[in-house]
């Protein structure tokens, strides 16, 4: 054995500890999707506030639905049911763990889920109020206080469910600084309905109406947004479920000469061996991303005396465009230096052509993309059940309210993130792969990798259905461009969603 294999056997074992370690610390962290789902639920619930309007009819019933009040409390209990199993793992977590980081972590995870279930309860509280349902509304309320308990952090939120439990007392209370509390603590809905309870209740006419009238542009507002984040992504579904049926049938007509059917596509050629493609990804991708950076920026942040929870949100954004560019400086001059010596290569190798129908088979390859990831991340859920963690830049990129830091963000996951992960997977590692397999199955080894390297275990398999989207875009077009704009794409369309849904309802 050489000297190269023993370090690359080192560094290997190195990796699989880091990647395990990441993959179970994101075991205990929440998935963004129920904030998703609840941001969704906010939204529905201010647009259901517009005042008819016969042009968008149609378009109100569909993104609206027949009883929006109803749907929006089974949403609420359904995460709140979530988030409290979530909880009561963690803190078992908690309580085994012996390394101080992982305590830290799991500690962090806790309080944010204690601050989550005390959201949940106001505005479940605020929800069941409005459907007439007193008791449960109290209870919530109380739920809240309960949970808030002596944590300094959580007083507003607690002063708040006692300020709401008052107003729907019998007799009401009305405690001081209710208004200033209600508009600090609440948003979009919730913060509407409780308003208007204080105003009926202090018979403040003028501000009811005022409130009344400011509610239309929220709810237009907010019925847009839903148009964006439901109305287009169901638009493209509707199309790539069309494409799929379309190519599964002529996958039973034509068989072997369909565009399913990627067994018949003929392998590349690769002059290197497996050791190289092991080189690539050790040391370019997992040693570079998950020893060498967090050294280099720790040291960074030690000299500078900088905590990235200090950042603003440019800050936070140009600091993960930064770590994302440092990646994939280092992961592309890793691949450079393992395969110069076969330079000039092949030819199909790393095509980049503006020629051809590369943008047809992207947008194709987006579209039904949609309707593959969507079952699968349906499934996904009711098996991590709101646990797995999520990628760092959707939470970020759904609070920021810096237009600056929404581009950077963009600039980051659509164009930066595309143009590596797909050199990479796609350009070199699917290729190399069809040395020792067929094209099909270099597709499927090369997808799970992509989806693993993105260290959340709730991703993983959404991911890899996308990487093999990915994976069937390049092999069929032949062109780096192609599975780029897919990828692009999706990440673009994915931050659209999130900034709609965070700016929208609020």
């Amino acid at each position: 054995m050489t000297i190269k294999r023993v370090i690359l056997g080192l560094l290997t074992a190195l990796a699989v500890l880091l990647l395990g370690q990441n993959l179970l610390s994101s075991w205990s962290q929440p998935q963004i999707q129920s904030r998703l789902q609840l941001y969704q639920t906010n939204l529905v619930l201010q647009a259901a506030e517009l005042q008819a309007d016969p042009t968008v009819a149609s378009a109100q019933a569909a993104l609206l639905g027949d009883k929006p009040l109803k749907a929006a409390l089974e949403q609420y209990e359904t995460v709140q049911k979530a988030a409290e199993k979530n909880l009561q793992h963690t803190e078992q977590l908690l309580e085994a763990a012996t390394d101080s980081d992982d305590r830290k972590e799991l500690e962090a995870s806790i309080a944010k889920l204690q601050k989550l279930l005390v959201e949940l309860n106001l505005n479940l509280g605020t929800l069941q109020s409005v459907q007439n349902n007193s008791t449960a509304a109290q209870t919530a309320w109380n739920r809240a206080i309960q949970q808030a308990g002596d944590n300094p952090q959580l007083e507003p939120l607690s002063k708040t469910a006692a300020s709401l439990a008052g107003l729907w007392s019998n007799p009401p209370q009305v405690f001081p600084d209710v208004e200033s509390r209600l508009k600090q603590n609440l948003t979009g809905w919730f913060r509407n309905r409780s308003l208007e309870k204080l105003y009926a209740l202090q018979q403040r006419q003028t501000a009811l109406q005022t409130l009344q009238a400011e509610e239309q542009p929220l709810a237009r507002r907010a019925f847009n947004s839903l148009a964006i984040v439901a109305g287009v992504p169901a638009l493209g579904f509707a199309i790539g479920l069309g494409i799929l049926l379309f190519l599964l049938g002529q996958l039973i007509w034509r068989r072997k000469s369909a565009l399913l059917n990627v067994g018949n596509l003929a392998p590349w050629n690769t002059p290197w061996d497996g050791e190289i493609v092991w080189q690539v990804l050790i040391v370019g991708f997992f040693f570079v991303g998950q020893v060498l950076l967090p050294i280099v920026l720790g040291l960074v942040q030690q000299v500078l005396r900088l905590e990235l929870s200090d950042l603003g949100e440019r800050g936070k954004a140009a600091y993960i465009l930064a770590n994302y560019g440092l990646l994939a400086a280092g992961g592309l001059g890793v691949l450079f230096w393992s395969i110069r010596a076969w330079l000039p290569l092949p030819d199909g190798w790393f095509r980049v052509s503006l020629r051809g129908r590369w943008w047809l088979w992207g947008l194709g390859g987006y579209v039904a993309a949609l309707p593959l990831v969507v079952a699968v991340s349906l499934v996904n859920q009711q098996i991590w059940q709101g646990r797995g963690g999520s990628n760092q830049i959707l939470p970020i990129a759904l609070e920021s309210k810096d237009g600056v830091a929404v581009a950077v963000f963009f600039a980051t996951a659509a164009i930066a993130a595309p143009i590596f992960e797909e050199i990479l997977f796609r350009g070199f590692l699917l290729p190399s792969l069809t040395r020792y397999m067929p094209v099909w199955g270099a597709i499927v080894l090369s997808s799970f990798l992509f989806a693993v390297a993105h260290l959340n275990l709730s991703e993983v398999l959404p991911l890899m259905t996308l990487g093999m989207v990915l994976g069937f875009v390049y092999a069929r077009s032949r062109n780096l461009l192609a599975s780029m704009l897919v990828h692009g794409l999706w990440n673009a369309g994915t931050l659209l969603s999130l900034v709609t849904l965070g700016q929208g309802g609020s």
